[in-house]
């Protein structure tokens, strides 16, 4: 196996010793293109990952919601991540190395490090990665740790699952760096929660609102999507992404993150037990929430299940950074959904009763390639 030359990146707002991003710089890049102009491209066979979505800024109402709705469930969050910690520490112990996939498994990959610590005193080694689904995970940021964790037992973190793209991503990427390098990773994705039956290894499968999925670079280290782009990425090179410093006075990525450590005092005892708990049952996946993208595919005549992104996690982002078409919804009153309201009235999108769905919402994309829909 090649050793890299690549080191991390000095960009996000995070410490570093909180979290180390293996990705190349290309803050001084014009990668944004506007909302419309990249669904068309998209939709047009152009890879998401080329180009980057005009980070969004939401008014003072959204994030006055955003921090009223983390005050309230910040021990529930708390407790998924100290469920998934535990699970982790128990199975892999002081061997752990935390790999979180960039940008949403950012926060959640320095929370377990930190509930960790604060519970074992072990401090993990814990480094952030890219990985593009349809182009697999940075292989040359994995090469990266392993040269220097050899005897590591690296444990993949993300923020929730939707229909399971990034798990299915995840699992094949696994098999083929074992096949290229005879390497075996463990593909288990670590995530707060798995509504889609995506994965043995969550927090909850309850389809609720992670507080950081409301906002954007903003609440993720100032760091953007990941970015696959030829032009600037050789082959010997990390995955890119841009850090946003001009967004410095609206960071609030490390409040989240000691706001939410602060409760792990208070549910350590109970995340212990309900790790036990889970390790202890036979925890199937099976994919269920592509059941729902099936019929929905089939109802609403869409043409590609892309378009369809189920989950509160994943509806937000069709709302912040895709032309959203509709949002179903199974159940408007739920306290997960209120930011999903405001954002699709803001935008003017049309809201529309769905009971019949195992997650609380889902956002359909609008088709943008040759003709409205």
């Amino acid at each position: 196996m090649k050793i890299t030359k690549n080191k991390p990146a000095s960009i996000g707002s995070y410490k570093a010793e909180d979290v180390q991003f293996l990705l190349k710089d290309l803050s001084n890049i014009t990668l944004e293109d506007t909302t419309e102009n990249r669904e068309r491209k998209v939709q047009s066979g152009v890879h998401y990952s080329e180009s980057l979505p005009i980070e969004y800024q939401p008014p003072k109402a959204y994030v006055d919601l955003f921090w009223s709705t983390l005050q309230k469930y910040k021990q529930k969050v708390a407790l998924c991540i100290g469920i998934v910690a535990e699970q982790i520490y128990q199975s892999k112990g002081d061997k752990t190395v935390l790999v979180s996939l960039a940008r949403a498994g950012t926060p959640v990959g320095i929370l377990i490090k930190r509930y960790i610590y604060m519970n074992y005193h072990v401090l993990l080694p814990h480094y952030s990665v890219s990985i593009i689904r349809d182009r697999g995970i940075d292989e040359n940021a994995l090469q990266y740790i392993i040269s220097r964790h050899p005897k590591a037992d690296i444990q993949f973190v993300d923020g929730w699952t939707g229909k399971g793209a990034i798990s299915i991503e995840l699992t094949k990427a696994c098999h083929q760096f074992q096949k290229k390098y005879g390497i075996s990773l463990d593909n288990t994705l670590a995530v707060i929660a798995d509504p889609g039956y995506c994965t043995t290894l969550f927090g909850t499968r309850e389809d609720f609102l992670i507080p950081s999925a409301c906002l954007n670079s903003t609440v993720s280290g100032l760091v953007s999507r990941t970015v696959l782009n030829d032009q600037y990425i050789g082959k010997d090179d990390f995955h890119g992404a841009k850090y946003y410093q001009e967004l410095i006075p609206m960071d609030v990525s490390n409040d989240y993150i000691d706001l939410l450590s602060m409760e792990f005092v208070n549910i350590s005892k109970a995340g212990a037990e309900g790790a036990r708990k889970m390790m202890h049952e036979k925890i199937e996946t099976g994919f269920l929430g592509m059941e729902d993208v099936k019929r929905i595919q089939a109802e609403f005549g869409i043409e590609s299940p892309h378009y369809i992104k189920p989950g509160v996690g994943e509806t937000t982002r069709v709302l912040l950074r895709r032309v959203p078409w509709k949002i179903l919804m199974r159940d408007p009153s739920s306290p997960f959904v209120k930011h999903i309201l405001m954002l699709a009235e803001e935008k003017g999108v049309e809201v529309v009763p769905y009971p019949n769905l195992k997650y609380l919402c889902c956002g359909l994309i609008k088709s943008v390639k040759g003709r409205s829909s």
